[in-house]
């Protein structure tokens, strides 16, 4: 259920990363992967070539058995690789077994399936992967058929190389994260042991614009619950010519009225606070990096609430947000509305229950007769932020700066929901940390002409190999 799209954080920063690149040293020259990065082209070009789409012909287990058999290749024995069919779905894991089977497993998590994409509506078909321009074109090349076929590669090489981890290495791969998400709390569940996860469908790198140089890395250590609620009025009706007090559109345009002008109180956490802080240096706009900055220091700051709230693009990151989505009422044009019906939508901040916030849309609507019910419920899970784990950070920077240089690295938190809140619900640490590197102006993900750049698979695999030795070696 992807939610925003992987990119979507950095899309702020826009010309104002120009150069950011010169903050430390150049990236240095990766180690030589030739074989790797054409595995990497070739398995992400058959994954895409399958519809891993829900519904009928659902071929995501067959993205799964590519991939089986990849890892069988790679050394993997069969009894090490599971796929378990779940509807017309499956979800993959795969255990290189440490040799300390006492510490908990680094996971690596990345799912399998896609949104749905009309081969009518794009310039190319959205299932036949197509190279150009230093580009893989096709539906998964971002959202994430490509960083789940890196990360695995990665891993692979690892392996080839005859690295010995002391720490098992899990791949975890689900198979409807972008609907139910239910194979993903499956997993979650079996995995509930491990030291931390990896999820490379979330973080990722930013390339400058204009030079196509890494820019800046930022690792996600949270998300924001995703929850729609049902607002709802009945009345008896009757006919329009005989009005009355009582009616049910208009009772629930009032109580959208006072939830579309309310704002949730502003908040931090330490994820939030780290972004603020540094993603301040790289805002374009003086008084917009002055209010990041204050309220950084001050959740409280008015002045600096009023300038992040007037930003479409800061708004979500400082606190709750409510908005209605759909509305719908009436049976007949000359009828008095016997029901009137409307769905808010709310991206929560971590920390706070749905039912909370439920209850305060109820506070905020204060309208006799009206019901608000979660949608859904089932499918998103309450989830805290991950701990600010500096084992994990100051790994992930030391693996990015082997790779990419010594470029900034900020903590992110994004805005809709992914496979990692079923690890967070549980108490399991999970980061966003995909090795890939993108324009902010090609992020194409559950849009037209998905693409990535190819142009720096090696440097994430030396980056994943770096990451995956530091954090399996203790």
């Amino acid at each position: 259920m992807k939610l925003a799209g992987k990119y979507a954080h950095t899309a702020f920063f826009g010309a104002a990363i120009l150069g950011a690149a010169c903050l430390g040293a150049l990236p240095i020259a990766a180690k030589d992967h030739t074989a790797a990065e054409a595995q990497v082209l070739e398995l992400s070009k058959q994954a895409i070539a399958l519809r891993s789409v829900r519904g009928e012909g659902n071929q995501t287990p067959q993205v799964a058995a590519l991939f089986r058999d990849a890892l069988l290749a790679g050394g993997w024995a069969a009894g090490d690789i599971e796929i378990v069919p779940v509807g017309d779905t499956a979800y993959l894991i795969a255990t290189w077994a440490g040799s300390d089977p006492s510490l908990g497993p680094i996971v690596i998590s990345a799912h399998m399936d896609v949104v749905e994409a009309k081969p009518e509506d794009w310039e190319r078909d959205p299932f036949i992967p197509v190279v150009e321009n230093g580009y893989l074109f096709g539906r998964g090349a971002s959202d994430t058929k490509f960083d789940a076929v890196q990360a695995m590669v990665s891993v692979i090489e690892l392996r080839k190389q005859g690295y010995k981890p002391k720490r098992s290495i899990v791949i975890a791969y689900s198979g409807d994260e972008e609907t139910t998400m239910i194979t993903a709390k499956i997993i979650a569940d079996r995995l509930r042991g491990a030291r931390l996860v990896l999820n490379v469908d979330g973080g990722s790198g930013t390339l400058d614009e204009k030079t196509g140089k890494p820019a800046y890395w930022s690792w996600q250590g949270a998300e924001k619950t995703y929850g729609d609620f049902q607002l709802e009025v009945t009345n008896p009706g009757g006919h329009s010519s005989t009005p009355r007090d009582e009616n049910a559109i208009a009772q629930l345009s009032a109580a959208l009225e006072r939830i579309g002008a309310y704002r949730f109180k502003p908040e931090l956490n330490d994820i939030t606070r780290d972004y603020f802080s540094k993603a301040a240096d790289f805002e374009s706009d003086p008084l917009t990096s002055q209010a990041m900055r204050a309220f950084a220091a001050d959740p409280a700051n008015k002045a600096a609430i009023a300038v992040l709230r007037a930003d479409p693009a800061m708004i979500g990151k400082i606190g709750t947000t409510c908005v209605p989505t759909m509305v719908e009422g009436g049976h007949a044009l000359n009828a008095l509305p016997q029901r009137a019906t409307a769905i808010v939508n709310c991206r929560i901040f971590p920390g706070h229950p749905k039912a909370e916030i439920r209850a305060e849309l109820e506070r905020v609507a204060a309208q006799p007769g009206l019901t608000i019910t979660e949608i859904n419920p089932e499918y998103v899970v309450d989830a805290p932020a991950s701990p600010f784990d500096r084992e994990f950070v100051d790994a992930a920077t030391r693996a990015v700066h082997a790779a990419f240089g010594e470029i900034p690295v900020i903590a992110s938190q994004a805005s809709g929901a992914s496979d990692s809140m079923w690890y967070r619900a549980l108490g399991v640490p999970s980061y966003g940390a995909s090795g890939t590197f993108s324009k902010s102006s090609d992020d194409y993900s559950h849009g037209l002409n998905e693409r990535v750049p190819l142009d720096n698979v090696g440097r994430a695999i030396t980056y994943y190999h770096a990451l995956l030795k530091e954090l399996t070696s203790r």
